[in-house]
């Protein structure tokens, strides 16, 4: 039997752990894209002042990721998330995605990604404890 060691990560095993993944899923299916494409994005008021943003990117099947979208809570419902959303969505429509995905929890913005035409595509339920993890996709239309 041999033994095996389990440690903590420093950035090369990092990097060789995601090159490991990535050739195993590029020699099951062709990549449409070269690279992560970041589209990271920051929404501002009339002072400067940061009230959201959003942090995303293609991956190479040309699917946008969304891994988080923040609106500050004085400035919620006034349409600067959908605002920041659809802006995203056009840039990576622009860029060749053709679907868009998510995870939210209940307590967040499920609502808001059903009021934007996400589709709630599953979820795990008592995560955190009494509430719902969901997540969404979206074909995202020429």
């Amino acid at each position: 039997m041999t033994d095996y060691i389990i440690e903590s990560c420093n950035k090369d095993n990092i990097k060789t752990i995601v090159d490991g993944i990535n050739e195993y899923n590029l020699s099951k299916v062709s990549a449409l894209a070269k690279i992560w494409t970041r589209l990271e994005f920051v929404i501002k008021d009339e002072n400067g002042t940061e009230i959201g943003g959003v942090l995303a990117g293609i991956g190479y099947w040309n699917g946008l990721e969304i891994k988080i979208l923040w609106v500050k809570e004085t400035h919620r419902k006034k349409g600067i998330g959908t605002k920041l959303l659809e802006y995203t969505e056009n840039i990576a429509k622009e860029k060749g995605a053709y679907i868009s995905m998510i995870d939210t929890f209940d307590f967040r913005a499920e609502d808001f990604y059903l009021k934007n035409g996400y589709n709630s595509i599953g979820e795990i339920k008592d995560f955190p404890k009494g509430h719902r993890r969901i997540y969404f996709s979206k074909t995202l239309h020429e």
